[in-house]
């Protein structure tokens, strides 16, 4: 079993910042990797990024390259989210999920069905 904590979100003004944590407990993380979805009222919960836990490959949501970025420090078992130049659309409750997998590569890491678990949520809320 494995939990996750998320933690950081807020309310920031557009073009500002803001690191999301995701504390996790629970097994031995090697050979998982952490994703961060969000989802907006009334929409899909989206692929945001991720990061596999050993060899730190990621992956990102094509329109947040540049904006976004994952990253994880193994010793506190945490992985971040840092966002920049937050836009009102940024706006959701951000969700840190954990998933299994084999190999080096991810398959399909923006599929939210292969994650096994996930953590309970924070709101980011962008003000223009």
């Amino acid at each position: 079993q494995v939990q996750l904590v998320e933690s950081g979100g807020g309310l920031v003004q557009a073009g500002g910042s803001l690191r999301l944590s995701c504390a996790a407990s629970g097994r031995a993380f090697s050979g998982t990797a952490m994703g961060w979805f969000r989802q907006a009222p009334g929409k899909e919960r989206e692929f945001v990024a991720a990061i596999t836990w050993t060899v730190g490959v990621t992956y990102y949501a094509d329109s947040l390259k540049g904006r976004f970025t994952i990253s994880r420090d193994n010793a506190k078992n945490t992985v971040y989210l840092q966002m920049d130049s937050l836009k009102p659309e940024d706006t959701a409750v951000y969700y840190c999920a954990a998933r299994w997998y084999s190999g080096t590569f991810l398959i399909a890491p923006e599929n939210r069905g292969k994650y096994d678990y996930w953590g309970q949520g924070t709101q980011v809320t962008v003000s223009s």
